[in-house]
């Protein structure tokens, strides 16, 4: 995992086309209704926005020794929900017709381990669990993707469900 020392590809660095190509291939293979253009287009801005924001938040240490300094007030943005936010704005941005945004926390339920926040994408209409996990923060803005149950790091929960647990609101199905 990410936490315990720096990425060893330095988030300024330009994905290969070739990790490009093989998150497209996973995203279109969600489903046979998923648009080929669309799972394209999706991959490349999953690994730009993950560079543009590992830029912006001034990413320079492993991901809890950043949560830290963000937390300090020294770094601007890099907690895992800010990744999670921004990426899911810059993708929802593009008005996909096939392809659904999600958002999902982990570890709601661990007093052991802190929670963790982030985007997943899904066929249109398709649960978050059939999902892919779109997340920068892990590796210190480097992207880690992965389809939702292969993810053996996190169990994903629809963000929506554990915050109406933890409020006490009904969930709002729209906003996971």
């Amino acid at each position: 995992m990410g936490c315990a020392s720096p990425p060893t590809t330095r988030p300024s660095t330009s994905p290969a086309r070739q990790d490009i190509d093989r998150l497209a291939a996973a995203i279109l293979a969600l489903g046979p209704d998923v648009d080929p253009g669309e799972a394209a287009q999706a991959a490349r801005l999953a690994f730009s926005r993950s560079r543009e924001l590992a830029l912006a938040y001034q990413i320079t240490d492993p991901p809890l020794v950043h949560n830290t300094k963000v937390n300090m007030g020294l770094k601007p943005r890099g907690l895992c929900w800010h990744w999670a936010e921004d990426m899911q704005q810059r993708l929802n941005a593009e008005g996909f017709a096939t392809l659904r945004i999600h958002r999902a926390i982990a570890n709601a339920d661990n007093p052991f381990r802190i929670d963790h926040s982030t985007a997943l994408i899904a066929a249109r209409g398709d649960p978050m669990q059939d999902g892919i996990v779109l997340d920068p923060w892990r590796l210190g803005g480097w992207l880690f993707w992965a389809p939702v149950l292969d993810d053996a790091d996190y169990d994903w929960q629809p963000r929506s469900r554990v915050l109406a647990r933890r409020y006490g609101v009904a969930p709002v199905l729209s906003a996971q």
